[in-house]
């Protein structure tokens, strides 16, 4: 049976989609700037980013991970990081891929290392 009690965590989530974490570099196109950022985590609807300059929410912006690009809309910055929502939603495989290359990365720079 379901608990009528309020949470205890202080903020709910309330993501649409799961997050995937995910640490490889892109680029953010965003007034007229290339910016270079750190992918954080991706979901189907959107992306944490680690990015270099301040960006007012409701700025449009073009995410380009080489083999991904996608437009979407600057929802909040907080601390360096900038969440945006996708104008159109990553399907499945996408989300996967980028999984996929971002561990592939990791790996590699391990083996480096």
């Amino acid at each position: 049976m379901a608990s009528s009690l309020p949470s205890t965590e202080p903020f709910a989530d309330r993501r649409a989609y799961p997050r995937v974490p995910i640490a490889m570099p892109a680029f953010l196109q965003a007034d007229g700037e290339r910016l270079a950022v750190q992918l954080h985590d991706l979901s189907a609807g959107g992306a944490k980013l680690h990015c270099p300059v301040t960006l007012a929410a409701g700025t449009a912006v073009t995410l380009d991970c080489g083999t991904l690009c996608r437009t979407a809309v600057v929802r909040w910055q907080n601390d360096g990081f900038v969440g945006i929502c996708f104008d159109s939603e990553l399907d499945a495989r996408e989300v996967s891929a980028l999984s996929d290359r971002s561990r592939a990365l990791a790996a590699r720079m391990e083996v480096k290392g």
